[in-house]
């Protein structure tokens, strides 16, 4: 094979050359020379032509294996100089460099694929109206979600849902929502996540509505059986007696008894209404720096410390609602540590993972690990004289808030309990 610009240049050459001498013949009216001179040209040209055409067939190749998808293939020169040797060469390279790219980026593909329908959480991507463009394994086992997902989890996505009741009438299912938008080449789509929580939610409430009827029984058994127990004896005395004087006052007594202990499951009901009436926050920008202020004076005592970042914070609550968690956050705090020589507790605040952070933490007695999990449910005490209700109202005022409050304890060394928000 020549050279392409070889090939070219001489082409050229031989047109500008047959060009000339035409001119010449014509000129000086030399016989039979302009013929041969046009057939000259005309050669060349065609000739300039076919090799013009074999270059453009070589890239046609290469847009062909690239519309077609075959990087396998080598590009090849149809001329042996070096300029089109090299470009022939980076054309392969760039192909090999494609077809290595399209593969590592099938391979990323295939593994996320699989990695998806391993989960047990519904995935699925859907347009604007809903229609589903594709759903991994466990969205496969929804029902109605093969073409289309059904209004319910639509409209949740539109309202900011994130528990939506969705299945037959006769079983309905709780499901976990989550959605986030994503700009796919200018079109809008949702990346959708779906989870049954259903038997989740169901096993949380009854292990709540257990926690509670066994604390109920245990406080409603401890008053009334005494109650049955001494009406029972008076009424057998006033049977026995009934104008003895030493029945009378033992009657009396008894009464003096039963009212007290009426009384106490009064207060008893009182409570619990009490723990089931908190009012919606009215949240307000408070400083927190401020509202410390404010503790500090509720709580004078000296071994109470309050512990502030050097930046501001702002917090956005209920400011009445907060006093109370944290004045029984720091009374309870206090009577742990009623028994130390040198008491100490410290209230901190700061800011985590874009979180609002307090702690209240003391080195009292702290807390015995079996009854740590217990220390939020309503009426569980360890106090003789405690309601049980303190922690209970704390926990809902927090979440209330949409926030969350936990403990950590180590019994002799003290306890903390966080607050996020």
């Amino acid at each position: 094979m020549r050279s392409y610009a070889f090939a070219v240049i001489s082409h050229i050459a031989g047109i500008v050359l047959s060009a000339g001498l035409l001119f010449y013949c014509v000129n000086e009216e030399i016989v039979f020379c302009p013929t041969f001179c046009g057939a000259a040209i005309l050669y060349f040209s065609i000739h300039l032509y076919v090799i013009q055409m074999r270059q453009v067939k070589s890239w046609r190749h290469v847009v062909d294996c690239l519309r077609q998808q075959d990087l396998i293939q080598m590009v090849r020169s149809p001329y042996k100089d070096k300029v089109m040797r090299e470009l022939a060469d980076d054309l392969s390279e760039a192909l090999r460099s494609l077809r290595g790219r399209l593969l590592d980026e099938e391979v990323r593909r295939q593994y996320f694929e699989g990695l998806l329908d391993k989960v047990d959480t519904a995935v699925l991507v859907v347009d604007t109206e809903g229609y589903v463009e594709w759903r991994n394994r466990a969205a496969g086992a929804l029902p109605d979600t093969r073409y289309r997902l059904p209004g319910e989890f639509l409209e949740a996505i539109k309202a900011g849902k994130s528990v939506v009741r969705y299945g037959k009438p006769s079983v309905p299912r709780d499901w976990a929502i989550d959605a986030t938008r994503i700009d796919l080449r200018g079109c809008e789509r949702w990346l959708v996540s779906l989870k049954n929580i259903h038997s989740t939610l169901e096993r949380n409430e009854v292990e709540a509505w257990q926690k509670l009827i066994r604390v109920l029984t245990h406080e409603i058994m401890n008053s009334i059986t005494p109650v049955i127990s001494l009406s029972e004896t008076l009424s057998k005395r006033c049977k026995a007696c009934p104008d003895d004087d030493r029945n009378r006052s033992y009657i009396q007594h008894g009464v003096n008894v039963i009212h007290r202990r009426s009384k106490g499951l009064l207060d008893f009901v009182e409570n619990y209404r009490r723990l089931t009436r908190i009012a919606a926050p009215v949240k307000s920008r408070i400083l927190v720096k401020d509202f410390f202020s404010d503790l500090r004076r509720l709580r004078p005592e000296p071994y109470i410390r309050f512990r502030l970042p050097d930046e501001p914070l702002v917090w956005l609550a209920d400011r009445a609602q907060m006093e109370q968690v944290f004045l029984n956050l720091l009374k309870n705090a206090c009577e742990a540590c009623s028994e130390r020589v040198s008491p100490e507790i410290i209230v901190a605040a700061g800011q985590e993972d874009g979180e609002l952070v307090f702690t209240v933490s003391d080195n009292g007695i702290g807390i015995l690990p079996e009854v740590i999990d217990r220390v939020f449910v309503p009426f569980f005490t360890t106090k003789s004289s405690g309601s049980g209700i303190g922690l209970s109202i704390c926990k809902q005022i927090v979440a209330s808030h949409g926030g969350n409050i936990s403990v950590e304890s180590e019994n002799g060394k003290g306890s903390c309990f966080m607050l996020r928000f």
